[in-house]
């Protein structure tokens, strides 16, 4: 597995990071103390949680698989979502970033957080005062380095703009949603982050399983009964795209779970893609990503199954191939 510098941190990690969302859900806590073993000795030293997921469960199970290990673990963690009933139990305040913090630090049995997400835009807190609550916790050793999730590039580089102006801790991480069908990452989240030295972990590289090719042709799955994920992938050109995704990687000899992961891997503005699992068979093809030769070519014969998302400015005259 190699590693590689997240954002300007100085910090190493694995090309893949592994989320962990299943834990305590879809994965029992055996299935999750398996699965952590195998990434652990596949090389994986970047794990990926959310206080939100099953309810603090997958904290609460992380925290233990890597109580003994922490000092050779990079971590990171969300707040935003209700935490209870208590109207403020929720968004980015600092108010709410503060005691959500302390929450997941006891549930992670750990004394510090590597990398706090601020899990999506918050409508109802000013900019500002948001990147002062990530500041707040920073200063008082409990987060490492701050970053957020689910953010245009706008939102982004004015929270940077404010940090910067202001001296506080920096965002070093973004977490966007992308994959082949996925693209509008490309357009400004990407560059933006590559010119401000932000690391990027993907969350959804596979498309939800959309792109293992295991729901072609069926009208059950997750894809039909999760109401989140049918409203992501259930427009009909995105099965269309992953039929032939799926066509072309049995051409290919390549597993259209592990190619999809190591495309997106490939972007240069991409640190490491998150993979995530239900169980150990699920597991193994993700992990077989780092094996996959993602040439310039392959990239872009893969890039040529999917619609490439309109420039910033929808100027499509000013597209130009990339030179010979």
């Amino acid at each position: 597995m190699k590693t590689k510098l997240l954002g300007r941190t100085g910090v190493s990690v694995s090309e893949l990071c592994f989320g962990t969302m299943s834990f305590g859900g879809d994965a029992d806590e055996a299935t999750s103390a398996a699965m952590y073993k195998a990434v652990r000795d596949a090389g994986i030293n970047f794990f990926d949680c959310a206080d939100e997921y099953n309810k603090g469960k997958s904290e609460e199970i992380l925290g233990r698989l890597a109580k003994g290990d922490r000092d050779n673990l990079v971590l990171t963690t969300k707040c935003f979502s209700p935490q209870s009933d208590d109207i403020n139990a929720r968004g980015s305040s600092r108010r709410h970033v503060v005691r959500a913090v302390e929450r997941s630090l006891k549930r992670l049995q750990t004394d510090r957080i590597d990398v706090l997400f601020l899990h999506k835009f918050d409508p109802l807190t000013p900019i500002e005062e948001m990147m002062r609550g990530l500041e707040d916790v920073v200063r008082s050793g409990k987060v490492l380095y701050p970053a957020v999730s689910n953010w245009s590039a706008w939102q982004t580089q004015r929270a940077v703009d404010i940090q910067e102006r202001h001296n506080w801790a920096r965002l070093q991480v973004v977490q966007p949603m992308y994959n082949l069908v996925k693209r509008q990452a490309e357009v400004e989240i990407l560059p933006m982050a590559q010119a401000n030295g932000i690391g990027v972990i993907p969350y959804s590289p596979g498309a939800a399983g959309l792109l293992s090719g295991k729901y072609l042709g069926q009208a059950t799955g997750r894809l039909k009964t999760n109401k989140m994920y049918e409203a992501r992938y259930g427009e009909a050109w995105t099965f269309d795209v992953a039929e032939k995704f799926a066509a072309f990687c049995k051409q290919q000899g390549l597993h259209p779970v592990s190619a999809a992961i190591a495309w997106v891997g490939s972007h240069p503005g991409v640190t490491a893609p998150i993979i995530g699992a239900r169980n150990l068979d699920q597991l193994k093809d993700s992990l077989a990503a780092v094996k996959v030769n993602m040439t310039p070519e392959l990239r872009a014969e893969i890039a040529g199954l999917s619609p490439t998302p309109p420039p910033a400015t929808d100027r499509l005259e000013e597209q130009k191939p990339p030179a010979a």
